[in-house]
């Protein structure tokens, strides 16, 4: 079950959930609306139906290291049904399984500075919130 590649600096939503397709055209639309430009590739393949991190950390260690995905965010179940549409991101490099969980609004943010490699994965992780969420850095 290879993962698909992006070809640019965007991030890669997969869809795990296929319940509803109205809640997934919302989630998209919510992701596009958060920010000016496009942050996402956008997979949404019957075959990941129900796929979990470990399922992915195996495929991603299985891979050329040059055709790896170093972390990719899950549209699943919560993600589906949550007005505020958390993304599940999972790390597939540096911690393999970690995750944390990431609102829409903060979406641009994080998969920008993911995808330049201007913040890892864990600075987000650390910064997550009680719930596992990460809602943006305390400046506190």
């Amino acid at each position: 079950m290879p993962l698909p590649q992006p070809d640019d600096l965007t991030s890669l939503v997969l869809r795990t959930d296929f319940g509803d397709d109205g809640a997934w055209d919302a989630v998209r639309a919510a992701l596009d609306a958060a920010g000016e430009y496009p942050h996402a590739t956008y997979v949404s393949e019957l075959r990941f139906a129900g796929v979990g991190g470990q399922a992915l950390m195996d495929e991603e260690a299985a891979a050329d290291e040059d055709a790896q995905i170093i972390h990719i965010f899950l549209a699943d179940a919560a993600t589906m049904k949550d007005p505020g549409h958390p993304l599940l991101a999972v790390d597939l490099s540096d911690e393999p399984g970690r995750t944390f969980r990431l609102p829409a609004q903060w979406f641009p943010d994080v998969s920008a500075n993911l995808s330049i490699a201007n913040m890892d994965f864990a600075e987000f992780a650390d910064a997550a919130d009680g719930s596992g969420a990460f809602r943006g850095f305390d400046e506190g």
